[in-house]
């Protein structure tokens, strides 16, 4: 087990999620998005940030989930992610946010290594609980990590 601080959860579909606020450089309306062409499909385009062009990903194609329309409670959340030894400021589109807390505890439990929880590309922290209730803890560089080359091109 280990502290993560504070968080922000957020959701797709009834699946919750967290990261540490301390990524999260801010919250954002759904706006219009610029497509780029011949992106992969989990790049949504590119947003503007107080002067600055953000690449905004899909949370939901990231995380292997079946795409979802828009909603009111949709979101845009701009945070930083570290790739080969740098800073890259990207975006996610979310189905909503929820809030700014603290899990329960403050703690995260680990995947154990091997067995069922051996898969590649495994994005995930650890698991957390809020209220009871488990909440995926995301490692935001790895669900970034096969995108960022793309989105350095962009």
């Amino acid at each position: 087990m280990s502290k993560v601080g504070a968080v922000l959860t957020l959701a797709c579909d009834d699946e919750l999620f967290a990261l540490p606020v301390e990524r999260v450089q801010e919250i954002l309306d759904l706006r219009p998005i610029t497509r780029l062409p011949n992106a992969p499909s989990q790049l949504l385009g590119m947003i503007d940030v107080r002067g600055n062009g953000v690449a905004v990903a899909d949370l939901r194609a990231l995380l292997g989930m079946a795409p979802a329309e828009d909603t009111e409670m949709s979101r845009i959340v701009v945070l930083w992610v570290q790739t080969d030894g740098r800073r890259t400021v990207v975006a996610f589109r979310a189905d909503r946010v929820i809030e700014v807390t603290a899990l329960d505890n403050d703690e995260i439990e680990h995947l154990p290594e091997g067995g069922l929880f051996n898969w590649r590309d495994r994005m995930i922290s650890g698991i957390g609980r809020r209220s009871g209730e488990l909440v995926t803890v995301l490692d935001m560089d790895r669900v970034f990590d096969g995108l960022t080359p793309e989105l350095d091109a962009a």
